[in-house]
Order: C-alpha cells, then sequence, then structure tokens
C-alpha cells in the first residue's frame, strides 16, 4: 500500500515528466514555427545544433544549480564539441529560445536570456570590460541581460552588464555596450538606435566614433601647438605648419557629443575596431 508520502513524490515525478515532454515539444515546435527551412519535428531532433544545445543546458544548468559544477562544465563542453555553441550552465535561458545555425556562438555565465528570443550564428553575449578584471569579477552580474522577443543578428557583439529590452532587433555585426530601450532596431558599431517604437530616430545624435576620436586628437593637436607657439624660447618656424594642410573642413561640421568619456580611448577599447 502506498503512503500519502508515496503518491505525493510519484504524482511530482509524473508532473516533472510532463513538463519536460512540453517544454521539448514547445522547443521543437518553435523551431518549426520560426524557421522554413524545418520540415518535420524529426528534422530537428537530428539535424538543429540550437535545439541540440538547448538541451544540453538544461542539463547542465540543473547540475550547476545543485553545485556539481565540474559536471555542468564538462556536460556543455561536450556540447560545444559537438554543436559549435557555448552555453555555460549558469547562464538563464528562458523558453523557446531559438539558436539558429549556431555556429560561434557564446553566452557567458551570468547572462540572462528571455522568452522568444532568437540567435544567429557568432553571436557573443559576453562581460565585456569585467573580463579583464579576472578573479574580482566572480560572482558579480557582468554579462547581459536580452528581454523577451529580441533577434540578434549573426556576428553581432552584446558586451558588458547591460539590458537590452523586449522586442530589441540588433543587426548583424553590431557591437552593442549600453542599456538598449525596448521596441528598437540597434546597428553600427559601438551599436546605436535608429528606430524607437517603429519611428526613425532623428532627435538623438548619433555618434560616429571614429570622427569624434579624430577630433579629440585634433583639438589635443591645437592645444600643443598653441602651448608651443607661446614658448618664447623656440624657433617657431621649426614647427609652424601651413593651415591648408589640414583637410578638417568635415570635421568641423560634425556635432561631438559630450558624454564625460574620452572619445579616443572609447575607440582603442574596441569600440572603433
Amino acid at each position: 500500500m502506498t503512503t500519502p508520502k508515496g503518491q505525493q513524490r510519484v504524482a511530482k515525478e509524473e508532473t516533472k515528466g510532463q513538463v519536460t515532454s512540453l517544454t521539448l515539444l514547445e522547443n521543437i515546435d518553435n523551431i518549426l514555427e520560426k524557421d522554413p527551412a524545418a520540415r518535420s519535428r524529426l528534422e530537428v531532433i537530428l539535424c538543429y545544433p540550437g535545439f541540440h544545445a538547448i538541451m544540453a543546458h538544461k542539463v547542465s544548468n540543473f547540475l550547476w544549480r545543485r553545485g556539481l559544477t565540474t559536471p555542468a562544465r564538462c556536460v556543455s563542453q561536450a556540447a560545444r564539441v559537438l554543436t559549435g555553441i557555448e552555453i555555460h550552465p549558469g547562464a538563464t535561458i528562458g523558453r523557446r529560445v531559438f539558436i539558429d545555425h549556431g555556429m560561434g556562438v557564446v553566452v557567458g555565465e551570468t547572462t540572462i536570456i528571455g522568452d522568444d528570443v532568437v540567435i544567429y550564428q557568432g553571436v557573443t553575449l559576453g562581460a565585456g570590460a569585467a573580463a579583464r578584471m579576472g578573479s574580482a569579477s566572480r560572482g558579480k552580474k557582468r554579462h547581459p541581460t536580452l528581454g523577451n522577443g529580441v533577434v540578434v543578428g549573426s556576428g553581432a557583439e552584446i558586451q558588458g552588464d547591460i539590458v537590452v529590452g523586449d522586442n530589441v532587433r540588433v543587426a548583424s555585426g553590431s557591437i552593442v555596450l549600453k542599456d538598449v530601450p525596448p521596441n528598437s532596431v540597434v546597428v553600427g558599431v559601438p551599436g546605436r538606435v535608429i528606430y524607437r517604437d517603429g519611428v526613425k530616430v532623428t532627435s538623438e545624435s548619433v555618434p560616429d566614433i571614429e570622427a569624434e576620436a579624430i577630433k579629440s586628437l585634433k583639438r589635443r593637436l591645437e592645444k600643443l601647438e598653441h602651448m608651443l607657439a607661446a614658448s618664447p624660447d623656440l624657433n617657431k618656424e621649426s614647427f609652424e605648419v601651413p593651415s591648408e594642410d589640414f583637410s578638417t573642413g568635415d570635421l568641423k561640421d560634425m556635432d561631438v557629443v559630450d558624454d564625460g568619456t574620452d572619445p579616443v580611448d572609447v575607440f582603442l577599447h574596441g569600440a572603433g575596431i
């Protein structure tokens, strides 16, 4: 005769099994809905590395949350070898996440991904500057948070502890370094919002990081020239440069966004490379 506790345990295990089956079917049907190249559930199960990576992550994350960190990493590394997709066991991934093609996708430890997100090949959800702090950043949130319905194009990078709002579209090859409001389209290096709520952004300044770096260097050179010119002990003819040698007409017409950061430093740390 089964005791009440035994009945509860059996019911709980049955519920877990039903939830697991529903999650499995939900992920398969989500791929069938979003990818016109998918023809059947069997094809998705056998031939979609993104599906394999998500299923493997469920196992590795289960182990990670129970303190079995090394076995969890072993599972994630095995999945990486088989699929080309690296998802850290500590990452939090929502429902119906579709990694299309998937080769080269990297998802960091403290990444949070919402529901109905689509990620294409070559995407990095990384730690940004926090990665250079080494063990000092261990245990801290250092990877991005993606809202629901986000689409990240191939080769894009989203770096640091930033928030990408719901229904954001990140264009291929973009590098996103700052928070992105919901219902936006982000393009470029560094990423900048060009559409918000279906309306083209015209009121905001859209900075050109290379032009800002060049203008900053030009201002520093001019300051140095003034300092040298004010020195009575130097032969001014030895360092004077004709003004017509500088082609700065286009730069003078551009506005530089002054947000307190050094544009040269921003450029050299990867935003413009």
